[in-house]
Order: C-alpha cells, then sequence, then structure tokens
C-alpha cells in the first residue's frame, strides 16, 4: 500500500486495494454462508405453500360464487376470505424466521356476534382480500424464484462437479445431451459452473428483495405498524416511570408535610395533658385524652399509607427493603442474593409489593413455618422467588390469594409469574420482571 502510495495511487485506490480482498473473501464463503442456505430453502418453502394457498382460495371462491343463487354461497365466501389470512400468516412467519424480517401481523379477524353480522364482516375483511391478492401475484413470482435457483444453484453445481462425473463415467462426457469434448471445454464448463455458484446466493437475495417488499406491503401489519409499536411501549414506559415518579412525590410531601403536621399535634396534646391543673374538669380531661388518642391512630395509619405508596426503605436498594420486609413477618424469612445492576424505580415497587403480597400468602394461607425470597439476574431480567414449606396448593387462578392480581400486575410491563404448587408443597412462586421499563 505504501509503494502504491509512493507511486502516486490516490486514496480511492489505496482503498480498493485494500477492501479488495476482503471482498473476494466474501464472495467465496458467501454460497457456503446460512443466509444463502436459508434463501434457498425460503424459496423452496414458498412455491408449493403459496400454490396450495391460492388453489383453497380459488377453489373456495369458486365453489361459493356457483353457490351465490342459494343460501349457502354467500356464506361460504364470508367463511373463505378471512380463512385465508392462514397461509398468508405462514407466509409471513416463513419470511420473519428464514429471511430475518420483522413484519408485524395485521390486526386479528373478530366479527362480531350474531349470524348476519358475521356473514358481513368476512366479506369486507381487508386482509383476507389482501392475501388473496398476494397469492394471485406471489404464485408466478415463485416458480421465477425457483428458475433462478435452478439456473444459478442447480445448473452451478451440475456443471463445477461435471469433471469428476466425467472422470467416473464410460463413453463421451454429456451434459443434458451435448457430448462435451476436449480438456479445454470440460475445465472451462468447470469454470462456468464455479462462477455460476459465486453469483448464486447474490442472485437469489437480489430476486427475493421483490418477494419480502411484496409480503410486507400485502401481508403485514400495514406501514409504520412496527413504529406504532414501538411508540406504543415508549409511551407505556413513560407512563409507568412517572406514575411512579408522582407517588414518590406524593409519599415524600405526606412524609415531610403532613405527618410532620401531626406528629407536631401530637406532641402539643402530650404537653397540654401534662400541664393540665387541678382544676381541670375531668370531661375536659377526657375529650383532650381522646384527641391525643385520635392523633397518634392518625399518624399511625398515615405511616402505613406512606408506606404503601413507596416504602421508605425502597430509597436503600431492593434487596435492603426485602430485609426490612422479612424482618416484619410474623414467621421467619430468609433473603439472599444480589443485582449486579439496580433496576428502575417503577420495577423496585412492582418487585417490593409482589413479594410483600406473596409473603402475606404464605403467613395467611400455606400453613408454613419458614420462607426464603431469592434476588437475581438472568439475562437481563430481574427474577425473584419466594418459597415456602407449607402445605401447597396454590394456583395463580385461585381465589383470595390474590395472585391473580398479581400476575396483572407484573403484566403491566412484560413481566411473568410462575406458580409451582403442588399438593402437600413446597410451594415455590416466581415472579420475572425487565430491570427497566
Amino acid at each position: 500500500m505504501l509503494a502504491l502510495w509512493a507511486r502516486g495511487g490516490g486514496v480511492g485506490e489505496t482503498a480498493l486495494v485494500s477492501l479488495a480482498p476482503e471482498f473476494a473473501q466474501r464472495v467465496l464463503r458467501e454460497p457456503l454462508s446460512r443466509r444463502a442456505v436459508r434463501e434457498v430453502g425460503y424459496l423452496l418453502l414458498a412455491g408449493p405453500l403459496t400454490v396450495f394457498g391460492l388453489v383453497y382460495a380459488v377453489a373456495s371462491l369458486a365453489v361459493g360464487a356457483a353457490l351465490a343463487v342459494t343460501a349457502l354461497g354467500i356464506p361460504l365466501i364470508s367463511w373463505a376470505v378471512p380463512g385465508v389470512r392462514w397461509f398468508g400468516s405462514l407466509r409471513r412467519r416463513a419470511t420473519n424466521g428464514l429471511l430475518g424480517d420483522d413484519i408485524p401481523p395485521p390486526d386479528p379477524f373478530r366479527p362480531p356476534p350474531g349470524f348476519l353480522a358475521r356473514v358481513s364482516a368476512g366479506l369486507r375483511d381487508r386482509t383476507g382480500w389482501r392475501t388473496i391478492g398476494f397469492l394471485l401475484l406471489a404464485v408466478p413470482l415463485a416458480f421465477a424464484g425457483l428458475y433462478v435457483v435452478l439456473v444459478t444453484w442447480v445448473w452451478g453445481l451440475v456443471a463445477f462437479t461435471y469433471p469428476v462425473a466425467a472422470a467416473f463415467g464410460d463413453g463421451p462426457p454429456e451434459l443434458f445431451g451435448w457430448v462435451i469434448t476436449g480438456g479445454g471445454s470440460v475445465f472451462a464448463l468447470w469454470l462456468i459452473g464455479l462462477a455460476l455458484l459465486l453469483v448464486a446466493p447474490w442472485a437469489v437475495h437480489a430476486f427475493l428483495l421483490l418477494d419480502r417488499q411484496l409480503v410486507r406491503s400485502l401481508l403485514g401489519g400495514g406501514p409504520g405498524a412496527a413504529e406504532r409499536i414501538r411508540d406504543l411501549e415508549r409511551s407505556r414506559a413513560y407512563a409507568i416511570e412517572d406514575v411512579a415518579a408522582t407517588l414518590r412525590r406524593i409519599e415524600r410531601d405526606l412524609h415531610d408535610g403532613v405527618q410532620a403536621r401531626m406528629v407536631a399535634l401530637a406532641m402539643n396534646l402530650t404537653m397540654l395533658n401534662e400541664t393540665l391543673g387541678p382544676n381541670t374538669s375531668d370531661e375536659s380531661r377526657r375529650m383532650l385524652t381522646a384527641a391525643l388518642g385520635h392523633a397518634k391512630d392518625g399518624i399511625a395509619e398515615l405511616r402505613h399509607m406512606v408506606g404503601g405508596i413507596h416504602p421508605p426503605a425502597l430509597d436503600a436498594g431492593l434487596a435492603t427493603a426485602l430485609d426490612t420486609l422479612a424482618a416484619r413477618s410474623p414467621i421467619p424469612v430468609t433473603v439472599h442474593g444480589e443485582l449486579p445492576e439496580r433496576p428502575t424505580e417503577a420495577i423496585e415497587t412492582i418487585a417490593y409489593f409482589s413479594v410483600a403480597e406473596l409473603l402475606t400468602n404464605v403467613t395467611r394461607h400455606s400453613g408454613a413455618d419458614h420462607a426464603t425470597v431469592a434476588l437475581a439476574e438472568s439475562d437481563g431480567k430481574l427474577v425473584v422467588t419466594v418459597t415456602d414449606n407449607g402445605h401447597g396448593g396454590a394456583g395463580a387462578g385461585g381465589s383470595g390469594t390474590g395472585l391473580r392480581g398479581l400476575t396483572e400486575r407484573v403484566g403491566t410491563v412484560d413481566g411473568r409469574l410462575a406458580v409451582d404448587s403442588p399438593t402437600g408443597g413446597p410451594t415455590v412462586i416466581t415472579v420475572e420482571l425487565p430491570l427497566h421499563t
């Protein structure tokens, strides 16, 4: 490269020379790459699948049209149009799975109740009609794709291996009925086969650009569906974090404002009670004692409410908060495990209250005399496991245990709750949450 530069070669020439070996290696590796194998497999799968789908659509519509003069024709068509969605779903899944696309599915077919409403919805199913249009366009495209595979991969492989077949064959070597004579012709044919094999993956990949665009346009969830899904996910994460921040602010206002005033009021009432003279009536003393009792009860209820909004122990982290929760449990609870990365505030709050609810269930329903809370991080997710040695038999669908409510709570952040509670115990309940909303 330095020599080229010294001889007057420009920057473009130097870059071209440096990139040439890398490009040549990629060209040589591409026929054996996973992408090339998947794309050929996709074309071999797409052809029969598209033909079957078109046969179903044409046959169903033809029978429905033939019976249109009867009471069966129109309902049959209204059933066939949404039914063709299944073939479109298979093609879309094949495109996503084999070609690595991310085409979102269309809205599901949800007909309203009633026979006539169901028939009307089926006839007006846009996704079904779009799938039929796709099948009409995709059948000739599928045969064209198979022809590309035949010309490049099949003929290239035959020509590339022809010298070996000719060397071990009897008589003059032939290829598709043509007699190949002379070593130079055989070598030229081998070079043609090599060239076809090197070009084959690029030719198939270029051809599939049209197929993928057709699948995205007619079988996908419409333009911008993926972007709208991502926007909704971002909006949900913002809403969850905003709610957590709002609750945190309310908790601080109650703790630093209302609760402080209630404590000051109780102290003033206590001081007033201690400074009452001997001439104070019993009725006044009784009313003052009652007011002091109400103030103390109000402070206790306020502290309980503040803890229900945002436990102060969470300020030191989830593990510390769970240790505090375990210390207040009527039965012995062991907490172990640590997190290398602290989750967001909303996730910590959901995890804390989930464990609090589960430990309450253990105390009230399980008959256990010991429980364990384990914290861990797995594949970028927070995993909290609560285990008890009770009699078992808990279920997420059971009444009175709150597990259904917990399932819905963790589901708001795409979390998961798993219950393993055979009769006789032990009960193992796992809560899996993302580290970040």
